[in-house]
């Protein structure tokens, strides 16, 4: 099933063992960049969040720009200073000495992870027809959570608080990991070029034609899409770093341990399904999928707020309902992996590929923004079940938007229709 589900073209293929390596170095350093700034660098934890918000608000005012220089100028010349950008900024956590020199090295990090989504989300698509995308990009997330959780696991065995050469030793080897996916593309040099040559003028007096995002934002379909991206990862994916734990500790009364193993449960469960459903999901309706997703992330927070319900000497009753809570959540983000990339790239076109990509990575930043500051202070102040309802109405609010999406795309847009497109390669143009 694995083999079945890999890109024909090579190149997509060396893009995929690229993106399963860095995800690796990803794994490393992701759950502990708070208590590394906070317990071993010694920043307050006012500052942290800080410089950790400032990574996103960093990150959604380039995303814009990232998709406008990658239609521009090809991918390839966007994502290879990013990578340079981002593996630039690992590397100087390692060594931060002060607060200013954590928000420096953020802001590298962020300027590399602003348009690193786009970016590769272009370059891969370039690489793959209609028929296969929705699977590869599901192959693709995947090997993201595969590498991400080996990470995860090396570095719980190894890091210690006690000894700072330890967490140094994490960031530079995430940092070196960088170097794959940067290797691989300066190997192949055809990948990544512009889709579309420029628009030329055709009288000296004419000016040249040009597109940008009033065009995406033109496309109905796509704004529709827009909004129910927006509401979907607002109650859901945006809720997991805060909302998720702090219902978990503060309301359903459960151990950080038991956190720990619900996103290790979430990880487990995305590795060993996504295959089935990319299968599943072949020939079917991607607006039916996405509707599904908002039900599955519903039904998941219910039973989240049922483990806050559970009576407190029932340690072990609330702790099984929150693990189930994330392992059913999972099951709707195998839905969601394949199908939201793929219909973004259905509706773009070769001239405004990049900046549809970029769309899709701003509803990311927005929403996880606006999902931390309206979980805390709910959850903080007591009302964790008022919490648990906005979440469940929102998800449902986005399975009904995706519904009403299905009858403004085309049958082949919607995944109904398997439609083989031109090899990309036919189409690109040397930037």
């Amino acid at each position: 099933m694995f083999r079945a589900a890999l890109p024909t073209r090579p190149e997509a293929r060396r893009i995929l063992f690229g993106t399963l390596f860095s995800a690796l170095g990803r794994g490393l350093t992701l759950p502990f960049l708070f208590i590394y700034l906070n317990d071993v660098r010694g920043l307050s934890g006012a500052t942290v969040g800080l410089v950790v918000g400032w990574i996103g608000v960093v990150s959604l005012a380039l995303s814009p720009v990232g998709g406008t220089l990658i239609d521009r100028f090809g991918a390839r010349r966007v994502v290879i200073p990013s990578l340079i950008a981002e593996a630039a900024g690992v590397a100087s956590l390692a060594f931060v000495d002060s607060a200013a020199h954590a928000f420096a090295s953020a802001t590298a990090v962020a300027m590399g992870f602003a348009i690193l989504h786009a970016g590769q989300t272009t370059i891969l698509a370039s690489l793959t027809d209609e028929g296969e995308r929705q699977r590869v990009f599901g192959l693709q997330f995947a090997l993201l959570n595969l590498g991400i959780g080996i990470g995860g696991l090396v570095a719980g065995a190894v890091v210690d608080v006690a000894r700072p050469i330890t967490f140094q030793a994490i960031y530079l080897v995430d940092a070196l990991t960088y170097l794959a996916p940067l290797l691989i593309l300066l190997t192949m040099p055809h990948v990544g070029r512009r889709l579309v040559e420029p628009t030329a003028p055709t009288r000296a007096d004419q000016p040249r034609t040009t597109v940008g995002y009033r065009e995406v934002l033109g496309d109905r379909a796509f704004r529709r899409f827009i909004i129910f991206g927006l509401v979907l990862t607002t109650c859901g994916y945006a809720q997991i770093e805060v909302g998720f734990t702090a219902f978990s500790t503060e309301v359903a009364g459960v151990t950080p341990r038991i956190v720990g193993w619900a996103l290790a449960a979430n990880t487990l469960m995305i590795v060993s399904t996504q295959l089935f459903v990319i299968r599943a999901m072949e020939g079917r309706s991607r607006t039916l999928g996405l509707a599904a997703v908002g039900g599955v992330f519903a039904a998941s927070w219910l039973i989240l707020g049922a483990a806050g319900l559970v009576d407190g000497d029932n340690a072990l009753l609330a702790s099984l309902g929150v693990i189930a809570c994330a392992a059913v959540f999972a099951t709707g983000e195998t839905l969601l992996s394949p199908v939201m990339p793929a219909l973004t790239n259905a509706l773009a076109t070769d001239e405004l590929r990049g900046r549809y990509n970029a769309m899709t990575s701003i509803i990311w930043g927005v929403s996880g923004i606006v999902g931390p500051i309206s979980a805390g202070p709910l959850i903080g102040g007591g009302l964790g079940m008022v919490w648990v309802v906005l979440v469940v109405a929102g998800s449902l609010i986005a399975s009904l938007i995706a519904l009403s999406l299905r009858r403004l795309l085309s049958p082949a847009q919607d995944g109904r229709i398997t439609v083989l497109a031109p090899r990309a390669e036919a189409r690109s143009v040397t930037a």
